[in-house]
Formats: C-alpha cells, structure tokens, sequence
C-alpha cells in the first residue's frame, strides 16, 4: 500500500507541474516559445565548485544571444559566448532541453566544445535561477546562480 501511496503521489506531481497557474495544461508550442523569448540576450552569472577542493565557489558568467529549436527531437541550438580560463569564444552548440513538466533542464553528455574540452553537465532552469552539476574529464562539481537580460 505504501509503494501506491507513493506511486500516486509522483504520478500527481509529474501531472501537476504541466499545469499553469490557472490549472491548465501549457501547450508545449507555448513552452518552447516562452524558452525561446527567455533565453534571448541573457547572462549567466554565478559560481561554480570543484568537488573535493578547499577553495570556496569560483564566479562564472555565460551569455546566450539566442536558442533555437532544431528538429523533433529534444535538440536545440544555443549560440552562448563562454569565457574559460583565459578562453572567450562565441558559437553555436547543438544542445539537448528535456522537460519536466514546464522547466527546462540543458543536457550535455561528453560534449566537445571546440577549443574548451569535453563536458558534461545538466543545468535545470527555473525562471531566473539556474543550478546543475559539470564535469570536465576527472574534474566536476555544481554551479549556480542568476540569469538576467544583457543591456
């Protein structure tokens, strides 16, 4: 009894949160355009940590010109500037958005960037936070922080 007690209960969170305010199922032509609109001209602006090290967060900053939705399937085209340690290039990245209910969660699973590395991390979105896990071969840890318009 326990186990369908618990079993309704996530099978009532999953379905509540594809709901709006007003108890309404958002279309998800309306997720992916609000996603769009949010996601344009924005800074990423927070820290990150380097599991197991001593050192408190370090800052980081990321800026999105644009995303747009490529295809059918869960992929989208970011075009964010990312500065690295002494690094600061600019391009498109071809990025999985899964979806649980209407937040938006960035995946990149041993993703090449160009000039950066390989990485791994997966960044849910919630209105104006972000927070995630990264890796970087051996290295990983959290981030997080705010996201606001770029003036």
């Amino acid at each position: 009894m326990k186990r369908l007690n618990c079993t309704v209960t996530i099978i009532a969170l999953i379905a509540g949160s594809f709901l709006s305010v007003s108890g309404e199922i958002t279309p998800q032509s309306e997720l992916f355009e609000n996603f769009e609109k949010a996601m344009k001209g924005v800074r990423f602006s927070g820290f990150f940590t380097v599991d197991g090290a001593k050192n408190p967060p370090s800052e980081e900053v990321y800026e999105i010109q644009s995303v747009q939705k490529f295809g059918d399937q869960d992929l989208w085209i970011f075009t964010a500037r990312i500065k690295y340690g002494q690094k600061d290039v600019t391009l498109p990245m071809p990025l999985p958005v899964k979806w649980v209910g209407t937040i938006p969660v960035i995946t990149m699973d041993e993703m090449n960037i160009p000039g950066l590395g390989t990485f791994s991390a997966h960044v849910v979105i919630d209105g104006k936070k972000y927070a995630g896990t990264w890796s970087h071969g051996k290295v990983g840890g959290h981030l997080y922080g705010k996201i606001t318009k770029i003036k």
